[in-house]
């Protein structure tokens, strides 16, 4: 029986107590690969921050479970203009995922360092330490930012929109290399707005609308909720 790392209860998420996604119930399991989907709007931002601990939910609840805190989950958001333009190295900045496990050191001690240097060396971006992120491709720069988010954490990773800008070849590239990383064990919430990609390589679909729904790929592909929003996506 697989672990469950995060369990939501029939939660109402929103601000100020004021709804924006109602009677949210799943559970995400270790080694699983969950794909958000959901029109504009839905609430797909505000399930990220409730996950991330950021905003609590107004009712119900969500838990973690299989020892993991919000403050091990590896995230992945969605880039800015301004993060683009950022004007360090890529080693420093991959290096910056272990600060949550720093402290109040001034420091990075050999362990961290070490972890940075295999999570460089395994999203296969060793040549690229010593440039600047602003000088790289938009799929490098992810690539670096998804180091980043193993070094904070190595177990569940939540990656928001993580092609977002990127050309074809980049984007398949990012869906590939999410793909081995959850294969290694590694447990992915995707929040997508590519359909698609969604039915393609999740093992588990959330889409939250009015109604919302939960359950294997293979169900959403057979419910009317996927039915209809994959005819709107173009999909199949």
């Amino acid at each position: 029986m697989k672990t469950e790392q995060i369990i939501c209860k029939n939660a109402v998420l929103g601000y100020e107590k004021t709804p924006v996604v109602e009677n949210l119930s799943f559970a995400v399991c270790e080694g699983d690969y969950l794909c958000i989907v959901g029109e504009n709007g839905s609430g797909k931002s505000t399930l990220v921050k409730t996950l991330l601990g950021l905003n609590p939910p107004i009712s119900g609840e969500i838990k973690r479970g299989g020892g993991i805190k919000s403050t091990q989950i590896g995230y992945l958001p969605q880039q800015t203009v301004v993060q683009k333009d950022f004007p360090a190295s890529v080693w420093e900045i991959v290096l910056s995922g272990c600060l949550s496990k720093s402290g109040l050191r001034p420091f990075y001690n050999k362990a961290e360092k070490e972890t940075a240097r295999k999570n460089i060396e395994r999203l296969g971006i060793t040549d690229l330490s010593d440039k600047c992120y602003r000088d790289l491709s938009g799929g490098q720069q992810q690539r670096v930012l998804l180091a980043r988010a193993l070094c904070a954490a190595d177990k569940l990773l939540l990656l928001d929109e993580p092609v977002t800008g990127l050309d074809p070849v980049a984007t398949a590239d990012m869906y590939a290399l999410i793909e081995t990383l959850n294969k290694s064990g590694i447990t992915i919430i995707m929040i997508s707005h590519d359909t698609g990609a969604a039915v393609k390589y999740a093992s588990h679909i959330l889409h939250i609308a009015d109604e919302v729904f939960f359950g294997t790929k293979e169900e959403y592909l057979k419910s009317r909720q996927g039915k209809m929003f994959l005819n709107m996506e173009g999909g199949e």
